[in-house]
């Protein structure tokens, strides 16, 4: 195959009158330019770490430390209180004791604005205070602009950011009992106050030492654990379970022709790494406070990796190709040629190539996909037994060290037909499981392109929180469709190299035994995606733009709206999850904020209760959504309740002690998992001239058998979009009849606010909404 010769520098042949050794200069000219690219991004590399680490300061600024002591040495004045004197009795003379003290100096400089910034970093109650009344403290604190340095790389903050603090036990166990007391009668109440209290006077204090000493020596004491024993270890399937997805544009579809879509979108995702490799994404940042950045790491090249005990996550170096799978068959896709980047144009001469391959998958290869789907012990094992050597071992290497995976998908999704209410249905399904052999779900994230030019992604969750993906997907559309864009025919703009290589078909030897496990573990994956079941729909009636003119957060309306809705629908209140991110700490990933709270309660309980006076019903509302923000700024702030509770039964296991207290807190059900996913570049889209031109955002699976998932996104000051999971198998839920009930959750909600829009609420005093994603 010619393609395959393009892999080898040189052949050889063993002739009688010797070696005949037979030079491939395209080859050789293709390993210089490729180890002259990698050196450059080494370069940039270390340019980017030095600058990071001399960060809020810049390699400049000890310049112009050397020439002020210099010109002090000069007018015979001593800054040095005689140091420097006293380095060049040990060193050769003038001027390298002045160079080595004014070195010191820079340092010591450094590392004191360094320290400053990371104090500075350290103070959140700014979060909680009102406008107009900032306390001497915050005024202060606002020198943290000063420290924050000017043009700062992705990483520039890492350095400087807190680290995530332990709560007090009994804070801890208070709080936790204060979010169950609506959900418990007075039995169950006082059975849980008394467990409660027997650990925090015993077994929890002797926990929470073990937890204090991680604490003092790792960056974060949450995330390694979070990672390992929430994601890592969990050995049911990923797909639907565990991995989560993101739409295209909802209204517009910039061209029809697949590979033209995926020639464009391709060439900007890898834009996109380049500037994550150069650092020169701009931090994310919370009214104007840093974000940690670690979680964009692995964003690429990245790969979950199955085990017999625990799955592993293995990150590669910069792949130049990714992988493509469609109608059975795997492909490698270079997308550098002669040490640069293909054009959009040449990316889509490449797809449409491997869609006009007529070759048939190898035997076993089809549906080989389905191993990442199933169970996660089988796969390990398989993975072992087939897959550890020869042309199994090559090919699968190919895709797990890919940038990527791509599939190129022979349906048509999107918001078509006569019905697009369900043909987004069936876009959300088709996202998150597809065919359950079509995606490799065990990759950082794969991107999925219709026949019809729809696209979108599915993305594997222990590397990273949706958030740091989003950025990307954002970054991505708006690339594709306002930088890039298409020529009159809908093809990708420029020129085609007709001499590039073919892609290359990846080969494969697929015993009849691991024919059967494939076999075993679609038939899992099957069972679990037929079950799920899905709704999708964007509310246009009203968004934050009204939400706000009742002095209102918008996330706490709707919380809200989803409290009233769950418990019109089943006529109880439950455990309620939302998500919120703890990114303001060093390697921050998420914190629970448990909406369902004593006060929110009361007013659902009053509104459908027939609380006849509507002034009852909104101050009830109000306590509610003030106390549902503030449960979130102190998640945010590292006052939350449920990661530290998973850290004291994690130290637990590992003293190999039982806590019945611990044991039931970590066993409750979590029947409405809620999260947010909110637009970080705004600058990106220009909702006002195009408003068409917007996400329908992602979702994920139901959490628990009997429960549902609800994720929603805020665009713009109209538009609401919902997604709704749950299980067919469960006879007390559907996603069609919720969604009904929020809809009219959110309207009944509008209306009991409305007549009062003027009227001056503490909620409005407060500062503004917080909450920037989850």
């Amino acid at each position: 195959m010619a393609e395959a010769h393009q892999a080898v520098a040189f052949q050889f042949t063993v002739t009688p009158e010797g070696i005949d050794v037979r030079l491939s200069h395209q080859a050789l000219t293709e390993i210089y330019l490729s180890g002259v690219r990698s050196w450059k991004k080494r370069l940039i590399r270390l340019k980017n770490s030095v600058i990071t680490g001399v960060y809020p300061a810049s390699p400049s600024s000890w310049l112009f430390v050397v020439i002020a002591i210099l010109a002090t040495m000069y007018t015979r004045s001593d800054p040095s209180m005689g140091l420097i004197a006293k380095i060049q009795e040990h060193l050769p003379p003038y001027p390298t004791p002045s160079l080595l003290f004014s070195t010191m100096l820079w340092l010591l400089l450094i590392f004191t604005m360094r320290l400053c910034l990371k104090q500075l970093l350290s103070y959140h109650r700014w979060i909680f205070e009102q406008h107009g009344k900032m306390s001497n403290t915050t005024k202060v604190w606002a020198l943290v602009r000063i420290f924050s340095g000017r043009k700062p790389l992705l990483y520039s903050y890492q350095g400087s950011l807190p680290n995530l603090p332990v709560p007090a036990i009994k804070d801890t166990v208070k709080r936790y009992l204060e979010s169950v007391r609506s959900l418990m009668d007075d039995t169950q109440y006082e059975r849980m106050t008394n467990l409660a209290a027997e650990f925090e006077s015993s077994l929890g204090n002797r926990l929470q030492w073990y937890l204090k000493l991680k604490a003092l020596w790792a960056a974060n004491y949450v995330s390694d654990w979070w990672e390992e024993y929430v994601y890592l270890r969990g050995r049911s399937p990923i797909m639907v379970n565990s991995n989560y997805y993101g739409m295209d544009f909802l209204y517009v579809t910039p061209t029809p022709i697949q590979a033209a879509r995926a020639g464009n979108s391709i060439h900007a995702f890898f834009l996109y790494r380049r500037k994550l490799n150069r650092e020169e994404i701009k931090p994310v940042s919370l009214a104007t406070i840093p974000c940690c950045s670690y979680q964009f790491e692995r964003m690429f090249d990245t790969c979950r990796i199955p085990g017999t005990l625990t799955d592993s996550v293995q990150h590669w170096q910069d792949s130049d190709y990714v992988a493509v799978y469609h109608r059975g068959r795997y492909f490698r896709l270079w997308v550098y040629q002669a040490g640069r980047l293909l054009s959009p144009r040449e990316i889509e001469f490449q797809i449409q190539r491997i869609l006009d391959d007529p070759a048939p998958p190898a035997k076993g290869e089809a549906k080989l996909g389905a191993l990442t789907a199933g169970d996660r012990i089988p796969w390990a094992k398989a993975r072992a037994e087939y897959f550890s050597s020869g042309v199994n071992k090559r090919s699968l290497d190919c895709i797990e060290k890919a940038a990527f995976f791509v599939t190129l998908d022979d349906d048509e999704q999107g918001m078509m037909g006569d019905d697009p209410a369900a043909s987004l249905d069936c876009y959300a399904k088709s996202l998150l499981h597809g065919k359950c052999y079509d995606r490799w779900f065990d990759k950082s994230f794969s991107v999925v392109y219709y026949k019809n030019g729809k696209n979108g992604i599915n993305a594997e969750h222990s590397w990273a929180d949706a958030p740091v993906l989003s950025h990307l997907w954002e970054y991505t559309l708006a690339t594709d469709c306002f930088q890039l864009g298409y020529n009159a025919e809908g093809h990708c703009k420029g020129e085609v190299d007709s001499s590039l290589p073919r892609p290359q078909k990846l080969n494969w030897e697929i015993a009849p035994e691991c024919e059967e496990q494939i076999s075993q573990s679609l038939a899992v994956a099957q069972a679990l995606a037929d079950d799920v079941d899905f709704h999708v729909f964007a509310f246009r009636d009203f968004g934050k733009g009204k939400v706000k003119k009742c002095r209102v957060s918008p996330d706490a309306f709707i919380q809200m709206a989803l409290q009233l809705a769950y418990y019109r629908d089943r006529r109880t209140f439950c455990l309620t999850y939302e998500s919120s991110m703890t990114r303001l700490f060093r390697e921050g990933r998420t914190e629970t904020v448990r909406s369902c709270s004593n006060e929110s309660c009361a007013f659902v309980q009053a509104l459908e209760g027939g609380e006849v006076r509507s002034d009852v019903c909104r101050r009830l509302f109000r306590s509610a959504s003030e106390k549902h923000q503030l449960l979130y700024r102190m998640a945010m702030t590292g006052g939350g309740i449920d990661r530290h509770l998973f850290c004291l039964y994690v130290v637990s296991k590992y003293l190999g002690v039982e806590s019945p207290f611990l044991k039931e807190v970590l066993s409750e059900p979590w029947r409405l998992s809620t999260s947010q996913t909110a637009v970080q570049q705004m600058e990106l889209f220009d909702m006002v001239n195009h408003p068409e031109y917007v996400s329908c955002g992602g979702g994920f699976g139901p959490v628990a058998d009997d429960g549902y998932g609800v994720a929603y996104s805020v665009l713009g000051e109209d538009v609401i979009n919902f997604h709704i999971s749950c299980k067919h198998s469960c006879p007390d839920t559907d996603a069609h009849k919720f969604g009904a009930q929020i809809r009219k959750a959110l309207h009944d909600l509008l209306q009991l606010l409305s007549p009062y829009q003027k009227e001056p609420t503490r909620t409005e005093k407060t500062r503004p909404e917080v909450k920037k994603d989850l």
